[in-house]
Order: structure tokens, then sequence, then C-alpha cells
């Protein structure tokens, strides 16, 4: 593309807003306004709490849900995606900024935002040079595992909210729900009341009816019922109040931060959590676009990403990334489009300057108990289903990558699942499918079937894979593995439709096969190449190496190899199978135990003539030579050259004692190759003057000759 179309492309993308809001449709406006304040509500106590995690202000957690929640969604790509702080952004953030900035300093949240705006800037950058394919790396097995696991850690996390278990956290999750098992008989009954009763409301409502807002109606029914009854005559513990404050620009002392040497630490760092990041919203985008029957461009969520993390960046945030739980309740709430998140963002913002004092209502079991709700969503069942169906492999992965995320730190839990997806790629990639290949039942198709009945002298291979320097030794082993245990298959057929790119390693790994065949005084011929591969094969020599002649039409390959390079003699007197349609018509008889079944061709001087040559020496030696057609019966019927005396290959040893020595012998057959044997055979037995027909019965028809037909 050039500079203006990628200026064009850049312009398009900066100016999503305007695309969504044009777009907008007022039938959506009631599903989005719920959704928005469901989000909202819930976005206020996970606010407060994620900025806890990572040490900072409640207001940061605030604004960041405020600023990045609009910014995200209006840039983003993602109809459902809610971005803002999250439990692996905070405590990576907290675990990069402790070593370099004393913590509650005000320096620490400057530190903070300055991170974001790297975050963010990291971010725009990844999406403007299309690297979202960087995220392809993580199959849809990791998804699923870190999707299933994260789901499992919130629904844990919130059961001891419902339940409001004295319960000393720990970084372990093992340590956890060791402790959960110890402490369950100190469970709080009022508070498990209201998150079960939360849950309860939700799932009624959901199964009355979808469109209904279940989440909003149950937090307003049980913060009503908890406010009637009073929150500290239950001992029920609510969100708490919310300060009263606009979001402040922040101020980046650059100066003393670079003096200090934290600002190049804070560079490579954003580095880190812009990666976790990219991993963890886009994996987010894509299991709510498979919910919502969407499609992710992932190129202009990572640009939604960046600017929301500006956004945060310059409000006095932190780095925000796309969330779970939140994304989850969207879904749960029914929102429809992005501005079910901008709603959310205007609620938190409308609740901290108006409502702030009355937040303090929101009970912590019934926001617990809707986060159990929404991690339940997560869980895709069916997807699980289907990959433990299809891949055994990819079933492990996802195992691996749901344990991971349940026993390691979250930003080692997708990478684990990223590297088991990697290497079970690389490895595939180097074990590229090579199989035999034989016509299906009615002779129409090649199929690929291990196992089926083989030609003794031709082997049909499918390749299927790339043919690069991982792979190319495979390839090698296996086409040279099938000729030492068929070694009589000296001609080889090589599909490569399946084979899609080429290197060096992979063109000098078939020369070698090449090299290996022709060494047996065999040959390789190849169909159905792809076209990068052809001229792979043209600009490296190989091409020119194998012979052009050697690239045949699928449809015409198996005819020409059996009129041109197959052995009829062994197909009649030696080989039990009937592999291709050709064979089907062939007489199969079988050669007296003491013929040799094969005869070097450098022992003897031969005598192979041309049709003109052969018409020479019939005038030359006129009824004195012997010449003898050594096809079967019926195909010397069909047609022989006038004078021809029928003697079968099979037959040729024992009447070899009636033949004269003193006369010139001259052999034909079909094509030339049963005569060239029995040449060989006669010139062994001490026959000197003997002559092959070159290209036999087949050439002296072409050139036009006559034909005795019986």
């Amino acid at each position: 593309m050039n500079l203006s179309g990628t200026l064009v492309s850049a312009g398009r993308r900066f100016a999503r807003p305007l695309e969504i809001v044009r777009g907008y449709r007022r039938a959506d406006l009631p599903a989005d306004v719920a959704s928005g304040v469901t989000v909202g509500l819930i976005s206020i106590p996970q606010g407060i709490a994620f900025a806890a995690i990572a040490h900072l202000p409640p207001s940061a957690g605030l604004y960041s849900a405020v600023v990045a929640g609009i910014a995200g969604a209006l840039w983003g790509s993602s109809r459902h995606l809610v971005t803002g702080p999250s439990t692996a952004g905070s405590i990576l953030l907290f675990s990069i900024l402790v070593p370099l900035v004393p913590v509650d300093s005000p320096d620490f949240l400057a530190a903070a935002a300055l991170m974001a705006v790297f975050v963010g800037l990291y971010r725009i950058g990844f999406g403007l040079a299309g690297l979202g394919a960087l995220v392809n790396i993580a199959s849809r097995a990791v998804l699923l595992g870190f999707t299933t696991g994260i789901a499992a850690l919130i629904g844990f996390g919130e059961l001891v909210n419902v339940l409001r278990l004295p319960l000393h956290r720990s970084p372990s999750f093992l340590a956890n729900l060791a402790g959960v098992l110890t402490d369950l008989g100190q469970a709080h009954l009022p508070s498990a009341a209201i998150g079960l009763a939360t849950i309860a409301v939700v799932l009624v409502l959901g199964r009355i009816d979808r469109r209904v807002p279940g989440p909003l109606m149950a937090l307003i029914a049980v913060s009503a019922g908890v406010a009637w009854l009073g929150a500290a005559r239950l001992g029920v513990e609510t969100s708490g109040e919310v300060p009263r404050a606009l979001p402040e620009l922040s101020h980046f002392p650059l100066e003393h931060l670079a003096a200090t040497g934290v600002l190049p630490q804070l560079v490579v760092g954003g580095l880190a959590v812009a990666l976790l990041g990219l991993f963890e919203a886009v994996s987010i985008g894509r299991v709510a676009a498979t919910a919502g029957g969407e499609r992710l461009d992932v190129n202009q969520e990572l640009i939604g990403q960046g600017m929301a993390n500006l956004a945060a960046g310059v409000f006095s945030g932190y780095p925000c990334s796309g969330s779970f739980n939140r994304t989850a309740v969207n879904l749960e709430s029914g929102g429809r489009t992005q501005l079910a998140s901008v709603f959310a963002g205007v609620f938190i913002l409308g609740a901290i300057l108006a409502f702030g004092p009355y937040t303090a209502l929101l009970p912590k079991p019934a926001i617990a108990g809707l986060l159990i709700v929404a991690a339940g969503s997560l869980v895709d069942r069916a997807g699980i289903r289907r990959v433990f169906r299809t891949s055994q492999s990819e079933g492990v992965i996802l195992v691996i990558t749901f344990l991971a995320t349940l026993l390691l730190p979250l930003e080692f839990a997708v990478l684990s699942g990223v590297i088991l997806s990697l290497g079970l790629y690389i490895y595939q990639s180097t074990m590229p499918t090579v199989v035999p290949a034989v016509p299906d039942e009615e002779f129409r198709h090649l199929v690929e079937r291990a196992g089926a009945p083989a030609c003794p002298q031709l082997a049909v291979m499918s390749v299927r894979g790339s043919l690069f320097f991982g792979a190319a030794q495979h390839v090698e082993d296996a086409l040279l593995g099938n000729l030492g245990e068929n070694p009589g298959q000296n001609l080889l057929l090589l599909r490569l439709h399946g084979v899609d790119r080429c290197d060096v390693a992979g063109v000098e790994a078939l020369e070698r096969v090449v090299r290996a065949y022709r060494d047996r005084d065999g040959d390789v011929f190849l169909v159905r190449v792809r076209m990068p591969v052809q001229e792979i094969f043209d600009r490296s020599g190989f091409s020119a190496y194998l012979g052009r002649d050697h690239v045949l039409q699928q449809e015409e390959a198996i005819d020409w190899l059996f009129e041109e390079r197959i052995d009829p003699a062994v197909c009649i007197y030696e080989c039990e199978q009937r592999v291709f349609a050709e064979c089907q018509a062939l007489e199969k008889h079988h050669y007296d135990a003491a013929l040799p079944a094969y005869v070097p061709r450098d022992r003897h001087p031969i005598c192979h003539l041309s049709v003109e040559q052969f018409e020479q020496a019939l005038r030359a030696h006129r009824g004195r030579a012997e010449l003898l057609d050594v096809r079967e019966p019926d195909e010397f019927r069909r047609g022989h050259i006038p004078g021809a005396r029928l003697l079968p290959l099979r037959t040729i040893m024992s009447e070899a004692p009636g033949l004269s020595r003193d006369r010139p012998i001259l052999l034909v057959c079909r094509s030339g190759r049963r005569s060239t044997r029995a040449m060989h055979w006669l010139l062994d037995l001490g026959f000197e003057r003997v002559c092959n027909l070159k290209g036999g019965v087949l050439s002296w028809r072409a050139r036009g000759r006559p034909l005795v037909v019986e």
C-alpha cells in the first residue's frame, strides 16, 4: 500500500466514532441504557477495588473506568467489550512500579498515568502497523482454557465475598481454596442469602424473558430490600461512598522521572503491559464477538485500546484493558452496541458527581452474585466439548491453560498456553502429511489411503504441508523410507497440491529424492504443483534438474506413465495387484521360477533400433531374421507387425533352445520394455545378434506402419 493509501486507512480508523454514531439505531437505545447502568453500577466498586490492588487512590480506578470505557468503545471494534481497570493489569502495574517509585507518593500516580500513555501509544502503533495477527498465536483452545480459568477465578473470588468469609487472601489459588474449605463454617448467612437471592432473580428473569435487564432489576430489588431492612442491622457490607470530583489532567514530571532513571523503565514496562493487554483485550473481544454473533477487527480494536489508555493516562488514570466480568455483564444485560459502554462511563461519572453517597447502598454480596452469574456466562461449554471431540492435543492445551490460569500469575497463564500452541504448531508444521494415494473404487480420483495395495513399480505419494527447512527432512525421510520398504517402486509420482510453500531446504530435499530414484534407474514425476511453489522450483533450478517434461497433468499422468515408463512385463508376470484402471484389462500370467526378475542394463552392449532402422534390418535380413513378438496372445491378435511370430516373454527362456544362434533376432513388444528384458536374457544365454524395436508397437503405429489384426 502506498503512503496516501496508508494515510487514508489510518484516517478511517481514527474516524471510527463517526461511523458508530451514524449507524446507530434508536431501537437499540433502551437496551444499551439499561446495560450501561448495570455495567456502571458494577464498575464503581470494581474500579475502587482494582485501584487498591495497584495501590492507587480510588479516583484513579473510577476515572480509568469512565474515560477508558468511553474511548475504548468509540474507537474499538467490538460492540460488547468493556474497557477499564483489570485484575491482571493492576497486579502487573504494581509489580513494575514498586521497585521504581515510592508507593503512595505523587510520583507513583504520575508514573502510573505516564505508563498508560506509553501503553496507549504502543497499542495504537500495533493497530496501525497491522500487527493484530500477533494475537493469532493464541489458539482457540488457549482462549477457551484462559476464559474458563478466569471465570473460575472470578466465580471463586466472588463466592468468598458472597459468603463473607474471614479469608486472608493469597496469590495462590490452592491456598485460597484450602482457606475457604477451612473457614466455610464461618460464612455470614445474611450476606450469603443476599448473594444467592441476586443470582436466583437474574436466572429466573433470564428464563422468563431475555429482553428484561435481569442484572439491573436484581441489583435494584436486592439493594432496596437491604436498605429497608438496614444493612448495618444485617451486618452486610456495602460498596462505600464515592468521592465527588471530575477527572483532572495528569501532571507528568518528565525531567524528574528521566533524571531518576524511571522514564526508560516505564518505556520498557509499558511494552510489557501493552503486550499482556493485547492478548487479554483481544481474547475477551473474541469471546464477546462469538457470543454476540459479530466479527472482530483486531487492528481496530488495538487502536481502540490504545485510545482508551491514552485517555486514561491523560485524565489521572492508569493502564486499562478489556474486562472479562464487565464484558460478561454487558452481554448478560442485553447491551447491543458500543454505546452501552459509553452510557456506562457516563453513568459512572454521573454517579461520582451526583449519587456518590447513594452508592453506599449497593450491597457487596449482591454485586458478587451478579459477577458469579457473569462468570458462568463466560464458559463456552459447546466450544469446550467441540475441542475435546475434535483434537486430543488441543484438549490437552485447553486443560493446561485452564490450570495455569488458576495456579500461575495471570501474565504467565496466556503465555503458557501460547507457548504450547506454538510448540504444537511447530511440531505439526515440521511433520507434513506424506501418505500413499490410490484410485478410488471407480478409478476416477486418487484418494489418500495408507495400507492400500501398492503397485510394485509406481509409488503415488501425496504431500500436505509446507516444504520449509523445518519440514524438509521429514518429507525426505518419508519418501525415501517408502522407497526402502518398496525397492521395486523405482518410479515416484508426487502430488504436491497440498504444498503451499517451499524454500531452499525443501528444494534440496526433493533433489536428493530424485537422485535416489535415478540411482536405481528410476525417476520422479510431479503433478498438481501450485504456482508459487512452481516459481520457487523455476528460480532455484530444480525444474531444470528434474526436467520440465516431468511435471505431468493430473488426468493424464497414470496413463502416460503406463505408456512410457512402467514395465508391462512386471504388470503381467510379477504383479498380483490391479491397482490402476490401466491394470484391469491386462492378462495376468506367472513367470517360470527360473526366469530372472531383473537384469542390469549395462551387462551387454544393447541394440535399440528406431522404426526406420528396424525396417532396414528386416529388409537386410529378409527371410533369415527371427521377428519375435513377446507380448501376450490377446495383444498379438489385436495387432502385430507383419511376419512376426508370437513368443510370450513368460515362455522365452523355455523356447530359447529352439532358436537359431546363427540368425539375427529382432524383438518387439507393446512399448519396448518387455522386448528389452527379453533382449537381455537372450544375450545372457549367448545369443549375439539381438536387437529391439525402440518404442515397440506404439512407435510403429505412430509412424503409420501397417499392423496385422487377427
